[in-house]
């Protein structure tokens, strides 16, 4: 089955696509772009098209990944997509590597609060970061569980403007880290009122960018 790859963002008013209904957006594209799309056989036949570390709604992302099984050899133009404010296809190429080879993803976060951000509270903020342990409560389709998320965040880098903005390298797959385990660092003192992130970057074990 010949697959080729989409690499595409999700940004502004398009973070609030649910993913079943950006799934069926990209396919609608496809078709408008004459993309030869492989069905699957039956009553009721679909296009193949898989996605990787599908996007919570709400979270924006810079480099999300869609591969689409076709019917022919045909890499169709970039120039071919028409797709709503805040999604756009920025590659399309043939796959080499499977979505299971996803270890990282970098992010950039932005913490906000109604009240005054002091020094001594963004002061606490990257403590909180860099402690040996980090054990948060984290749920999982048989409930929750303890875990330490330490060893799954890396390369915190924190900056304080308006907002306090951070960058970091988070796991993407066993475990998956999200913003709810990220807001579960903070303690009630320094407990964001609302925390934003968009994901950068997805890399492999080594570090080494995954296309």
């Amino acid at each position: 089955m010949n697959k080729i790859r989409f690499r595409y963002s999700k940004t502004g008013r398009a973070k609030y696509i649910s993913h079943l209904d950006l799934m069926s957006t990209l396919q609608r594209s496809f078709i408008r772009a004459g993309v030869n799309l492989k069905y699957s056989e039956g009553f009721n036949p679909h296009p193949y098209i898989s996605s990787a570390l599908p996007l919570p709604v709400g979270a924006q992302s810079l480099c999300e990944l869609a591969d689409v099984a076709i019917a022919d050899n045909n890499i169709p133009n970039l120039k071919d997509f028409e797709l709503p404010e805040g999604l756009a296809i920025t590659e399309v190429y043939v796959p080499g590597r499977k979505f299971n080879d996803i270890s990282w993803i970098e992010i950039n976060g932005e913490l906000h609060y109604d009240n005054e951000i002091t020094n001594d509270l963004y002061d606490s903020i990257q403590k909180a970061f860099k402690k040996e342990s980090i054990i948060i409560s984290k749920r999982t389709k048989r409930g929750f569980k303890e875990l330490d998320l330490a060893p799954y965040i890396k390369n915190v880098q924190f900056s304080f403007n308006k907002n306090i903005e951070f960058n970091a390298k988070i796991s993407a797959q066993n475990p998956t880290i999200n913003a709810v385990d990220i807001e579960s660092v903070f303690d009630d003192l320094i407990k964001p009122d609302y925390i934003s992130i968009k994901r950068i970057e997805l890399y492999d074990t080594n570090m080494v960018i995954f296309n």
